[in-house]
């Protein structure tokens, strides 16, 4: 089988180490090229911010995509948490120029009824760029989950419903090496986003189909030809 082309749209540079880490680790293992896409700064919505906390955050995210091997970072430039303020055409029309450059078989993004607005629209986005037209280059498309997010929206709105699984058991220390590089993104106990919720999360969701660590992912599409 010919090795693919992976991208990633995630909102915010620690949602792809979150949600998907090991199974980006697994895909480059596997010989396919992943390249991911952040949507916002991830800060600037921030009642503490500065412009240095851009640069470091960017700096921090290619020094994950090193670890990880991913083959490109790019950083798009929609106002963080308030993505909702941009025309979803906008913020298509951006998605779509990148999917037409690297034509990629597979995408990860967010799960639609996650909390946070920028995962929302992130996935509306993702989605209606990947409307299935003839010889449309993607063939997979699955959403991942983010603690802190997915687990707190509304109860029965849009629920996170796994029903893929990526054994990432031989990746998951470097999981848990990338998510300690994001350190200034995780929480302490009891907050759902600490480092050691999100492997017990991969745990759980590993143990319920059988291996030690996986990520869970809600199919959104697979066209097999």
């Amino acid at each position: 089988m010919s090795n693919k082309t992976v991208l990633i749209c995630a909102a915010h540079a620690d949602d792809e180490a979150i949600g998907c880490s090991g199974t980006i680790a697994k895909h480059v293992e596997n010989g396919d090229k992943v390249h991911v896409v952040f949507m916002t700064n991830g800060v600037d919505s921030r009642s503490k911010f500065s412009s240095g906390a851009i640069n470091n955050r960017h700096k921090i995210s290619l020094k994950v995509a090193d670890i990880l091997g991913i083959s490109s970072v790019q950083n798009l430039d929609f106002p963080d948490n308030m993505m909702d303020s941009i025309p979803l055409l906008h913020v298509v029309r951006v998605i779509e120029n990148l999917i037409d450059k690297l034509k990629p078989e597979i995408v990860y993004t967010h799960h639609l009824g996650d909390l946070n607005i920028d995962h929302k629209i992130t996935h509306k986005a993702v989605l209606t760029a990947c409307r299935p037209q003839p010889g449309f280059c993607v063939r997979e498309i699955y959403s991942f989950e983010v603690l802190s997010s997915t687990e707190w929206q509304t109860p029965g709105y849009s629920s996170f419903e796994p029903n893929f699984f990526i054994d990432i058991s031989s990746w998951i220390e470097k999981k848990r090496k990338v998510l300690c590089i994001y350190v200034d993104e995780m929480h302490k106990p009891p907050h759902s986003r600490n480092i050691d919720n999100i492997i017990r999360l991969n745990r759980l969701r590993g143990n319920s189909v059988g291996v030690d660590y996986a990520e869970a992912f809600s199919l959104i599409r697979k066209i097999k030809i």
